[in-house]
């Protein structure tokens, strides 16, 4: 049986940011809906404001793929369950709520060192808007929307 939109949320949100807290999770799944929501440039014609599509695109979310760098990754959304706290920020994802702190970020990554960089990606389609936990976010520039 194939997952619901809600469990493949909750479950991308605990392998992505499960240990961020409430707002770190609450970034994340801002970031991830803002894709599916976006109105043009590559995540509107890929996503076509599907969150499956959005989640499956190749190469997006480390926790969406069973080998990294040719090895089996051990953290993916099918090795750990969600837990309830999960569910209730796919919940209120889906029914539209948003972190207002993290504007339109398309993108985040954790850089594990101090600061985030300016650009990412590094060609320049989005520029830095905050960091939440351990994770930094950026919105798209005018370059986005030429992809």
């Amino acid at each position: 049986m194939a997952y619901s939109d809600r469990e493949l949320l909750a479950r991308l949100l605990k392998c992505e940011a499960g240990g961020e807290g409430d707002n770190g999770m609450k970034a994340v799944a801002t970031s991830i809906m803002n894709r599916v929501r976006v109105s043009a440039g590559e995540y509107q014609r890929i996503g076509q404001g599907d969150i499956r599509k959005v989640l499956y695109q190749k190469g997006q979310y480390d926790c969406m793929r069973s080998v990294l760098g040719g090895v089996a990754n051990p953290q993916t959304i099918w090795a750990s369950p969600p837990e309830q706290i999960h569910y209730d920020i796919a919940d209120w994802a889906l029914a539209g709520n948003r972190l207002f702190p993290i504007g339109y970020s398309l993108w985040y990554f954790n850089p594990f060192a101090p600061g985030c960089p300016y650009l990412f990606p590094f060609n320049g389609s989005g520029t830095f808007q905050i960091a939440v936990a351990e994770h930094c976010f950026y919105n798209p520039t005018a370059l986005y929307f030429t992809t």
